[in-house]
C-alpha cells in the first residue's frame, strides 16, 4: 500500500522483505493540523468510554489556538455527563452537547461508542451526519457490522480510521509524558475507507499526530476489524487469560506454592517476558536464557504453536466470516438479563492480589515458550491473510508489551479483562477457556514425556522474517514507557 499526503512527509520502511510507508509523529507537527484539516470547524466526539476521553482532551491540546472546536456528545442520559464537564467540557462553554446534534454539527464525526451501540444506531447515525462530513472510526467493527448486516454506507461522506494501538489511559497518558518529551504517544494505524473529496488521507493523518502518534503506518478499515478482533480474542486479552488459569494449576500440581506458581505464570508474562520481548524481541528472549531454559521453552514452544495455531485460526474464521460480529452484538443484547459477571474470583488472581513474596517475576522458561508460541501463531495466521507486517507487529506483539501487559502487570490480568470494551470482555470471555483447555489437554501433558520435538517448526521460529520486522516496529516506538498509574 501506498498513501499521498500534501501536508505530511511520509517515509518508506522495509518489514519482513516488504515495503510499506509510514509518518512520524511530533509536537512539531502541530502546526500543520490546521492546514490538513482545511475547512473542518468542529471535530465531534462521540463517546466517553476508554478512547472517548484520550481523544477528546489530546485533539484539544493539540488544537489550542487553532478556531477549530472539540465537542463531546453524548445521550441526555449518559452516566459519563459529571466526567466529561470535570474535564472542561460543558454545555456552557459550547463542547459538549446532545450526541445527534454533535453528530450533525460537526465537520468530522469520531465515533467512539461501543460497538453494540454503533450497530443499534447505525441508520440514525447515518441519518444525522452532514454531507461532505467525515466518520472517525478507531476500530473498524461497524465496517464489519455493515458488511455482515448487507447494509451499505451513504456516497457523500469521507470514512477514515484511525486506530490506536492501545487502550484510552495509554493514548492519554503517553501524551501527557510527551508535553515534556517531544514524540510520546501511542502509535497508530490509518485507513481510508471511502474518500469524496481528496482530503481524507490528511484529515486522518492529522487526526492522528493530533492524538500524539509517534509513528502512523497505514491499513484498511478490513484488515483492522480482523486483526483487532481476532487479536482480543487470541494473545491481547483471551488467549493470555486462558493460558494463565492453565499453567498456574500445572505448577500449582508440581509443587509450586501460590506466590511462586503466580509469578511463574501471570506476572512472568505481563512483567519479565513483555519486557524482554521489548527490549530485544522475541527471538532475543529465547536467547537469553542458559542452555536448559532455551531446551525447555523450545520443547513449551513446539508443544503449543500446533493448538494455538488450531483455535486462532477458527477465531480468525468466525470474525471473517462474521459469525463474532454478530455474536458480539446479540450477546450485548443479553446484557440486561444477563450481565457479565467478574473473572477475578478464582484462586490464581486472588493471590495476585495479595501477594506476600517480595520476589520479583523472572522469565519462567516454559511459560515464555508458550507464550511466544502463541504469539508467534498469531503473527502467522496474519501474514497467511495477507495483513501488512506493520499492523500485523503493532497489534499483536507491541500492543501486547507496551500497552495491554504493563497495565496488566500493575493490576492483573483479570483486572484488564473486566474493564476493557464489552467486545473484547465478551470475546476474552468466550475464548480464553478454549486455550485454557487445550493447554491442559494437549500442551502441558507433552511436558512430562520425552516426545522428540518438532525441528523444523523451531527453526521456522527462528528464521522467521517477523524479527526483523519487529525490530524495525520497536525503534519506531514513543521515546519512554508509558508510567501506569492507578
Amino acid at each position: 500500500m501506498a498513501f499521498n499526503s500534501t501536508v505530511f512527509q511520509k517515509e518508506k520502511i522495509v518489514l519482513g522483505g516488504t515495503e510499506e510507508w509510514i509518518v512520524r509523529g511530533g509536537r512539531h507537527l502541530f502546526p500543520l493540523l490546521p492546514k490538513a484539516f482545511a475547512g473542518i470547524r468542529q471535530i465531534g466526539v462521540i463517546g466517553w468510554s476508554s478512547q472517548g476521553p484520550a481523544q477528546a482532551q489530546n485533539l484539544r491540546e493539540s488544537l489550542a489556538g487553532s478556531g477549530i472546536r472539540v465537542k463531546v456528545g453524548l445521550r441526555a442520559d449518559s452516566h459519563s455527563i459529571p466526567n466529561v464537564e470535570k474535564a472542561g467540557f460543558t454545555e456552557a462553554n459550547g463542547t459538549r452537547g446532545d450526541m445527534y446534534d454533535v453528530i450533525a454539527g460537526s465537520d468530522l464525526v469520531l465515533l467512539l461508542i461501543s460497538d453494540a451501540a454503533q450497530a443499534d444506531n447505525y441508520d440514525r447515525i447515518m441519518a444525522a451526519i452532514r454531507p461532505g462530513a467525515t466518520l472517525g472510526l478507531s476500530h473498524g467493527f461497524l465496517v464489519a457490522y455493515v458488511k455482515s448486516s448487507g447494509k451499505a454506507f451513504r456516497n457523500d461522506i469521507n470514512i477514515v480510521g484511525v486506530c490506536p494501538k492501545g487502550m484510552g489511559p495509554s493514548v492519554r497518558r503517553l501524551y501527557e509524558q510527551g508535553r515534556d518529551i517531544n514524540g510520546a504517544g501511542i502509535n497508530c494505524s490509518f485507513a481510508v475507507h471511502q474518500d469524496i473529496d481528496g482530503k481524507a488521507t490528511d484529515q486522518a493523518l492529522a487526526w492522528a499526530i493530533g492524538l500524539g502518534s509517534p509513528c502512523t503506518f497505514e491499513t484498511t478499515l478490513e484488515f483492522e476489524y480482523k486483526s483487532d478482533i481476532f487479536g482480543e480474542r487470541g494473545i491481547l486479552l483471551g488467549a493470555v487469560h486462558g493460558i494463565c488459569e492453565s499453567l498456574y494449576r500445572w505448577f500449582r500440581s508440581h509443587g509450586r506454592q501460590q506466590d511462586d506458581a503466580f509469578l511463574d505464570s501471570a506476572r512472568s508474562i505481563t512483567g519479565a517476558i513483555s519486557r524482554q520481548i521489548s527490549a530485544a524481541g522475541l527471538l532475543g528472549t529465547y536467547e537469553a536464557l542458559d542452555e536448559g531454559g532455551r531446551q525447555l521453552f523450545k520443547k513449551a514452544y513446539c508443544a503449543c504453536y500446533g493448538p494455538a495455531a488450531d483455535i486462532l485460526t477458527e477465531i480468525y474464521e468466525e470474525v471473517e466470516s462474521g459469525n463474532e460480529i454478530r455474536s458480539v452484538v446479540s450477546a450485548a443484547h443479553r446484557l440486561n438479563r444477563f450481565p457479565m459477571s467478574e473473572i477475578a474470583s478464582t484462586e490464581m488472581w486472588q493471590v495476585g492480589r495479595s501477594l506476600r513474596s517480595n520476589r520479583q517475576s523472572e522469565i519462567d522458561p516454559l511459560t515464555a515458550g508458550v507464550y511466544v508460541a502463541t504469539m508467534m501463531a498469531q503473527v502467522d495466521i496474519l501474514r497467511a491473510k495477507g495483513h501488512p507486517y506493520s499492523e500485523i507487529v503493532n497489534e499483536s506483539i507491541i500492543e501486547a508489551i507496551d500497552s495491554l501487559n504493563p497495565y496488566m502487570d500493575f493490576k492483573d490480568v483479570a483486572y484488564m479483562v473486566d474493564n476493557c470494551s464489552t467486545t473484547a470482555r465478551l470475546g476474552a470471555r468466550k475464548w480464553a477457556p478454549r486455550f485454557d483447555y487445550a493447554m491442559t489437554q494437549s500442551v502441558l501433558p507433552v511436558m512430562e514425556t520425552s516426545r522428540e520435538q518438532n525441528e523444523a517448526l523451531f527453526q521456522r521460529f527462528l528464521d522467521s522474517d517477523v524479527h526483523q520486522a519487529l525490530s524495525v516496529c520497536l525503534a519506531l516506538r514513543p521515546p519512554v514507557s508509558i508510567a501506569v498509574l492507578s
